[in-house]
């Protein structure tokens, strides 16, 4: 009797499973088809956003802290860098954005202290600092990070993927917007840098003739401070000395 009674039961919960889940998925269908445009739109705004952050910050950060290398620290300090291991490049890789992380906590504090305006330039100045640092890094590091396995299956898979990826966003709606946006922007930011342009020049004109008619009397004045101090360091020696014998 039990048995009979179980069975039956068995069935009843498995008809009533099998309609709940029948209803569950095709209220799944039914909300996919309704949100798949809109995911879709939203993944190429993301993308777009991740082109547009590469064409303004990667490359051109990565270009303007390339023009560093004429002075001959920055230009050791990259010649170095192209000389490190595989492991080492992978380390000096991650370096900066470790280095830059407190900043961000400082900034985190500053928006938690009501300071928005100095923690938001604080966010955006580490956020640019880590990106140039890190773009200028791989691009010098990059055949010592593709002897990594791992990281060349990576880059190899990557690639490909965000090529496609491009190639399908740069015919969508989100990047034709991000496009007349950025012209947009050039066009203001060239218009605001003409019209300062001639203050700042001015004004450099203006600083270097102050630091031409200062630095021979600081240099001066640092040349008597150490002649003084060598003076005074001898006679120290001599009364140790004298001291001593």
């Amino acid at each position: 009797m039990w048995p009979d009674i179980a069975r039956a039961v068995a069935r009843k919960f498995g008809r009533y499973a099998a309609a709940v889940a029948a209803v569950g998925w095709a209220a799944a269908i039914a909300l996919w088809r309704v949100w798949k445009p809109v995911l879709r739109a939203l993944a190429q705004v993301l993308l777009a956003l991740v082109v547009v952050f590469e064409e303004w910050g990667w490359q051109p950060l990565s270009a303007a802290l390339a023009r560093l290398r004429r002075f001959k620290v920055w230009a050791a300090f990259e010649t170095w860098l192209v000389g490190l291991p595989p492991y080492g490049a992978l380390a000096a890789f991650g370096l900066p954005i470790t280095l830059l992380f407190p900043l961000k906590l400082v900034a985190v504090w500053l928006f938690a202290n009501g300071k928005y305006i100095l923690g938001t330039l604080l966010l955006i100045g580490a956020k640019l600092a880590s990106t140039a640092i890190v773009a200028r890094i791989f691009v010098l590091t990059k055949p010592a990070l593709m002897q990594i396995g791992w990281f060349a299956r990576a880059y190899a898979i990557f690639v490909p993927w965000e090529e496609a990826a491009m190639a399908k966003l740069r015919s969508s709606w989100a990047w034709r917007v991000g496009r007349v946006v950025k012209y947009r922007a050039d066009r203001m930011a060239r218009f605001a840098l003409s019209g300062l342009r001639p203050r700042l020049q001015a004004g450099l004109i203006g600083l270097r003739q102050w630091w031409a008619a200062r630095w021979p009397r600081w240099r001066a004045a640092a040349l008597m401070a150490l002649a003084h101090a060598r003076v005074k360091a001898r006679e120290l020696v001599q009364r140790l000395l004298g001291s001593a014998l």
